[in-house]
């Protein structure tokens, strides 16, 4: 296979065409050298000969194996393929300038793992992708937000309310719609924890990023927009979800 200058991967689990269309579009439009995988959790092969752009390799997994165990199928692949790699959920855009550029300032400092930009809701507000790594509280009011007003302190600490996010900085975690790592790094890491399903694996692979002495920049002069769906705040079985890694997050690294 040969080089590129970036790798991608995104999984798919009952997707909305359209939105997972505009997020290819988004990748293959980058002015560099790229090779996108698409990862397909769905046990019907959804998207089977859906893409057959010459830069992009479907793989059909043929069950839910969670969000990071399908990023983790094509560690081996990228191996001697690429020098960064794209962490992408399928309800992002971006423009084509954001992939270069943020390559540019990933490479200006040896110490940084994982770059990622500033994050939109499709209506221009912020969505506060970087964090402070979360406190149960946090967590708590996060997903009851009629408890919010008794862990107010908790919630604006977490968001970084107390920092400029208009400006560069080491950030504790940043959610994983959009991580880009230097390859060699991601593959020290060995990608994400697969002992979590769904959620808390992007806060745990930032843990471990600091475990080899690196860190994560928040880059805001780049942003993207992201269709965050929320969902373990509408659905039982993805609530549980979340509950049950929030707990294997706070057991693996401490309360």
């Amino acid at each position: 296979m040969n080089k590129v200058d970036i790798s991608a991967s995104i999984v798919l689990y009952k997707e909305d065409l359209e939105e997972l269309t505009n997020t290819i579009s988004c990748f293959l439009n980058t002015p560099l050298k790229k090779k996108l995988f698409l990862i397909d959790n769905n046990e019907d092969k959804q998207f089977e000969n859906t893409f057959n752009q010459e830069d992009v390799e479907y793989i059909a997994i043929g069950k839910n194996i969670g969000f990071g165990a399908g990023h983790n199928i094509i560690l081996d692949r990228i191996k001697n393929l690429s020098k960064h790699h794209l962490i992408l959920n399928p309800d992002v855009s971006f423009e084509p300038r954001v992939l270069p550029n943020l390559i540019t300032k990933l490479e200006r400092h040896e110490i940084v793992t994982m770059i990622a930009p500033k994050v939109l809701f499709s209506d221009g507000k912020h969505q506060f992708s970087c964090r402070r790594y979360p406190k149960v509280p946090e967590l708590i009011a996060r997903r009851f937000q009629f408890l919010e007003p008794f862990f107010k302190s908790f919630v604006k600490k977490g968001k970084y309310n107390d920092k400029e996010l208009d400006a560069s900085f080491f950030a504790d975690y940043i959610t994983g719609c959009f991580h880009l790592y230097k390859t060699e790094d991601f593959l020290k890491l060995k990608g994400f924890d697969e002992r979590y399903f769904l959620y808390m694996e992007d806060v745990d692979i930032c843990k471990k990023i600091e475990k080899i002495d690196k860190q994560k920049l928040y880059y805001p002069k780049e942003e993207i927009t992201h269709v965050l769906k929320q969902g373990s705040s509408k659905n039982l079985k993805l609530f549980l979800r979340h509950t049950s890694s929030a707990i294997k997050y706070f057991l693996k690294w401490g309360f």
